[in-house]
């Protein structure tokens, strides 16, 4: 059986991984050239990602890359802890959640799908693509096409696979919050008591914009800022340079209490003015023989936490399926109900965390009785501790 997997971002190498895996010949194929490692921000892969990864091999990849990340912090504007949210029981190894820079981990396992003799054909999008018989045609933007028996959209949020399936399929919607990240070398001489402590994001609800902080081993501080705002046009990111962003940025933490402003002061942006976009319901999800997965069907708001880690569940249940049942179709028709009601739900999550990123203090007094109450660890298991063996077998429900 061959593959074509649409995207070279954390999705497409992991799937095309598991894929080989199950016995599967996978291409690679991506729009843009090679990744820069530095590139972009960071983000944090919770235990049930990373399971995920240990089921590809590449665990190992991850946490030389990572920062060991046990709990979220939450704090008011005024300073006053509001609760503490582990992120999941370790893996049995004892690796928990890691913090990475994602083009880090993006080069890393593109590499890494090469290195085990998996093509990838950088520089070319999908342009078109049909079902011929039993094989998927799929025309290149560089006026090659490439045949195989099934085509998989590891292509993101806007992804063109998800319209070449279904033309009329919801188009990602924007959460009224832009996303900043960025760096400050040897920030943590910058902090002391609680906002110093390793392993931990420490993320305050502030009056105007919800910030986060953590301290890597190596003493810098990576951080991000999420503004509630209208959203940013091509226009203003032109018009506007990374210096008078951080001065907005300074300024909209200025009067709460914490490191904020101090460390968007005399840090340097990594990532600037990304409208941040969820998707819901995607109602067709595959269809003669092309399906998505990761941020192509359901993209939860980066809130969540779970957008990798979502992507990375996707490729091995869909490798299980593709290992296990008699027929492309049988597999593509057994894959969806098994991620569906999982990952819409962490959607859902992603949603309400991403509206009440700004509170005000009626709503930071409530806020701690829904994190003493309802976001706990007991209740948040079903998400963190979700865990796929890779040798069990997938039948036709």
């Amino acid at each position: 059986m061959k593959a074509l997997v649409i995207g070279a971002g954390v999705a497409g190498p992991l799937t095309a991984m598991a894929l080989q895996r199950a016995g599967v010949d996978a291409t690679v194929i991506e729009r843009h050239d090679h990744p820069d490692p530095e590139a972009g921000s960071w983000f944090c892969i919770s235990p049930n990602g990373l399971d995920a990864l240990d089921a590809v091999g590449t665990l190992d990849l991850a946490r030389d890359l990572g920062s060991p990340t046990r709990r979220n912090v939450l704090v008011g504007a005024t300073g006053r802890e509001l609760g503490t949210l582990p992120l999941g029981a370790p893996l049995a190894n004892d690796t928990p959640a890691l913090t990475m820079k994602r083009s880090r981990l993006t080069a890393t396992l593109a590499h890494e799908a090469e290195e085990r003799g998996i093509r990838t054909l950088w520089g070319a999008g999908l342009a078109d693509a049909h079902r011929e018989g039993d094989h998927v045609v799929a025309a290149l933007t560089d006026g090659t096409t490439h045949t195989a028996d099934v085509l998989i959209g590891a292509d993101g949020v806007n992804s063109p696979t998800r319209r070449l399936i279904d033309p009329s399929a919801p188009e990602a919607r924007y959460v009224g919050l832009t996303n900043f990240g960025g760096v400050t070398p040897g920030g943590a001489a910058l902090l002391s008591g609680p906002d110093a402590e390793p392993e931990q994001w420490r993320m305050v609800f502030g009056r105007r914009a919800f910030f986060g902080h953590h301290v890597v081993p190596n003493g810098d501080v990576v951080w991000f800022v999420n503004w509630p705002r209208p959203l940013i046009s091509p226009g203003e990111r032109a018009a506007t340079t990374h210096e008078q962003w951080r001065e907005q940025l300074v300024d909209l933490m200025d009067g709460d209490t914490g490191p904020a402003a101090a460390l968007i002061e005399a840090g340097t942006l990594d990532l600037v003015a990304d409208n941040t976009h969820d998707l819901g319901h995607v109602p067709v999800w595959h269809r003669d023989r092309m399906v998505v997965i990761g941020d192509a069907a359901h993209a939860p708001a980066p809130s969540s936490g779970q957008g990798a880690s979502m992507a990375a569940e996707d490729a091995v249940v869909l490798a299980q399926c593709l290992r296990d049942l008699p027929s492309i179709d049988e597999a593509l028709a057994a894959y969806e109900p098994r991620r569906r009601a999982r990952v819409e739900r962490i959607v859902k999550a992603g949603a309400r965390s991403s509206s009440t990123k700004s509170p005000g203090p009626l709503q930071q007094q409530l806020l701690r009785a829904v994190f003493r109450f309802a976001v706990t660890e007991k209740n948040t298991a079903w998400m963190y501790d979700h865990r796929i063996t890779w040798e069990d077998r997938v039948s036709v429900r």
